[in-house]
């Protein structure tokens, strides 16, 4: 059997199973005398629990609360920091705020149980959005001013000297709101116990994430308890700590019951009480001379957190990063606010902070090219990062920039000049582009002194078996991790096997997150292969290795100052539409992208990323508005959330250039994330110009249009 070169298009190794249906998901699993767990969930945003009013539960029914963790134990969910509590005890501080787990052997009697219930607050003046988090209504959430986290980075002078020198100063606020996950599995987790451990089954990006999240409830440590990722459908980031969340709970039931307990969320459950994507609001103050060049910008960059930080501070920390997008702004002053609010926790989702602040930046000077009458694509273009140049947080661009090459691909295949030429503002028409990075990996210090990466291969005869904790959720990884193996041992991919993860048997090789993945673990695999080849006549051995970070990229996570990232991917879009004057519905009748991922390890994967992050980023700009009044999620079910098909958009046109990243294997970056980030863009530039006004927020439905229109009038 011929080996598998690095080159080769192959069909993904879990395309047949997942397609027939024969992929096991963590609905499907049972075991003996199993038994199943519903939330109890708090109704209000924000007060006191004065009362719980419980049916009497037959014989073999559980309820759940604080009151069960046993002495040894705190009631506290360890993700970043450890303020997320597992159940509510006196207050609760958003709607949706686990409560107790009703636990028992029947569903349907369950359910009955469940709306027996009855509980009694006194309900508090609760803060919903940015504005009433900053303004401390109702009272601080947290400390005295309702701030979870902040943060500022600075490059060049300081801005009161700049803003003194400009001839005008342009100002504006841009807003995004929230984005629902839409992972086509749902939420859901078991737990039992095995060989005397404490064992989870979980559809989870991040097994070695809620072993240390939940081994405090019960006063063990992590390598106590054991987690098993099961086939995981979708996650976005939707898995990444919020399975936490569901574990905790599964943890102390187990602990009282001792027999196997599932819980599973319906689609209603996981719309209404699971993590979204920051809401942002993003002020901008741009020192400009007399022809329109850049002298400075200041920002603030405001994300809607919920009552707990959650993953906040990092996501948090990437939309600052991210701020000055692709541009080498001379001189720069940003300051980042988690800011708490009685909302449901905002957590990870695709591109982890840095589309909120790229939306920004990018609809920012496109604003500030046209009111100086310049094509958004040529006045961009003057201020692009080259190789060398000095970031955001005083660091340097290590790799070759290759913008102009990715931007003549797309205004070449557009047609994108003559177009933006021949498209009156407020004719129907419009072209839109924009311009993104994604810094791959964890920022700063993340992967040499918090995650420090381990991976092992292990060879037993002809074949050759992957230990790490990353984890396939749709992504495409087990193919590409087993094609990296593979091609570097040059054997055939079918003698590699890597099954999901299960932290007894497999190294921590830190969490499937942050477009990390290929660069940094597949690069340890690479290096445990480039070994295990010189070795191979030895017999049956195993290889492990452990991350090693590049010298000479220093990093201060004290004052955010250094190389945050190592290697970046860079992309460009272009999109073209047209609007129906009566109905405003909008029609995208063109797609074009270019992208630098370093080196390409599987066409066939990258096809479909670069489609469904695109795709996925025109919803987030165009159609999906998740509403929040009162605590509450307006939108609840498939038909009321909407997201694109594959009737939404036409046939995208995409470009990849090769420029070989020094660290990734086989040359490789992370892409994951990037294709997410700049669509957004592009089509509210494009759709500005065919309405032939500014747009200042993000999703923009018909209605929104509509409204917007009317505002401009």
């Amino acid at each position: 059997m011929p080996h598998t070169a690095i080159d080769d298009r192959i069909v993904r190794v879990d395309a047949v199973k997942k397609a027939r249906g024969e992929a096991p998901y963590v609905a499907d699993l049972n075991f003996p005398d199993m038994q199943y767990a519903y939330m109890v969930r708090s109704s209000i945003p924000r007060g006191t629990i004065d009362s719980i009013s419980m049916p009497e539960l037959p014989d073999g029914y559980w309820f759940i609360t604080y009151k069960d963790i046993p002495e040894e134990g705190k009631n506290e969910l360890w993700m970043i920091q450890k303020d997320w509590k597992c159940f509510a005890e006196n207050d609760v501080k958003y709607v949706g705020e686990t409560i107790g787990l009703l636990v028992g052997p029947d569903r349907n009697m369950l359910r009955y149980l469940l709306d027996k219930i009855e509980i009694k607050y006194t309900e508090q003046e609760a803060a919903i959005t940015i504005d009433e988090g900053l303004a401390v209504k109702g009272g601080p959430i947290v400390g005295e001013d309702n701030v979870l986290c902040q943060l500022f980075v600075e490059k060049g002078r300081p801005m009161d000297e700049v803003f003194k020198e400009a001839d005008s100063v342009f100002e504006e606020t841009i807003e995004t709101g929230f984005q629902e996950h839409v992972h086509l599995e749902t939420n859901g987790a078991i737990i039992t116990i095995e060989n005397g451990k404490y064992t989870f089954y979980a559809s989870a990006q991040c097994p070695f994430y809620i072993r240390k999240a939940v081994a405090g409830l019960l006063g063990l440590q992590p390598e106590d308890i054991v987690v098993k990722q099961t086939t995981t459908g979708g996650a976005f980031g939707g898995k990444e700590h919020f399975p936490d969340v569901l574990c905790g709970p599964l943890l102390v039931a187990e602990h009282k019951i001792k027999k196997p307990i599932k819980l599973i969320f319906d689609r209603e459950e996981d719309m209404l009480y699971s993590v979204k994507r920051h809401p942002s609001k993003t002020t901008f103050r741009t020192a400009l001379d007399k022809d329109g060049n850049i002298l400075g910008i200041d920002g603030v960059v405001v994300y809607n957190c919920g009552p707990y930080l959650s993953g906040s501070f990092v996501v948090l920390q990437r939309g600052v990063f991210h701020a000055n997008g692709v541009y080498d702004i001379p001189n720069t002053h940003v300051k980042g606010i988690g800011i708490a609010t009685n909302t449901f926790p905002s957590d990870a989702f695709r591109g982890f902070g840095a589309p909120q602040t790229l939306y920004a930046v990018e609809t920012h000077l496109e604003h500030i090219a046209k009111r100086f009458g310049f094509d958004p694509a040529e006045y961009k273009s003057r201020y692009f990062l080259k190789q060398g140049g000095e970031t955001i947080t005083n660091g340097h661009v290590v790799e070759r920039v290759v913008l102009p090459e990715m931007m003549k691909q797309v205004v070449d295949a557009s047609d994108y000049f003559r177009k933006a030429k021949e498209y009156a503002p407020g004719s129907g028409k419009g072209i839109g582009i924009s311009f993104y990075n994604h810094g791959g990996a964890f920022t700063g210090n993340g992967e040499q002194s918090i995650i420090k990466a381990h991976a092992r291969l292990v060879k037993t005869g002809e074949r050759v078996r992957i230990e790490v904790g990353s984890t396939e959720m749709g992504q495409g990884f087990q193919t590409t991790l087993r094609k990296i193996a593979a091609a570097t041992l040059e054997i055939p991919i079918e003698n590699v096997d890597y099954d999901n993860p299960d932290t007894s048997v497999v190294p921590d090789s830190g969490p499937t997150a942050a477009s990390r993945s290929t660069m940094i673990v597949g690069r340890l695999i690479e290096r445990c292969a480039e070994e295990m080849k010189e070795r191979w006549a030895e017999g049956d051995f195993a290889v492990e290795k452990e991350y090693e970070h590049p010298e000479g990229h220093p990093w201060d996570q004290n004052t955010f100052r250094g190389d945050a990232y190592l290697g970046y991917g860079w992309g460009c879009c272009v999109v073209e539409l047209e609007v129906d004057k009566l109905t405003k519905e909008v029609k995208v009748t063109g797609i074009w992208s270019s992208h630098d991922i370093g080196k390409a390890i599987d066409e066939l994967i990258v096809h479909g990323q670069v489609n469904g992050g695109i795709v996925q980023s025109l919803g987030y700009a165009s159609m999906e508005k998740m509403e929040n009044r009162k605590g509450h999620f307006r939108q609840s079910s498939m038909s009321d959330y909407v997201i694109p098909t594959s009737m939404e958009f036409p046939k995208q046109e995409w470009f990849l250039v090769d420029n070989p990243y020094e660290w990734g294997p086989f040359g490789a970056k992370g892409m994951g994330e990037l294709v997410f980030n700049g669509a957004d863009a592009a089509y509210i530039d494009a759709l500005e110009r065919a309405l032939g006004i500014e747009i200042h927020k993000i999703p923009m439905p018909p209605e929104d249009i509509e409204e917007a229109l009317e505002n401009a009038q």
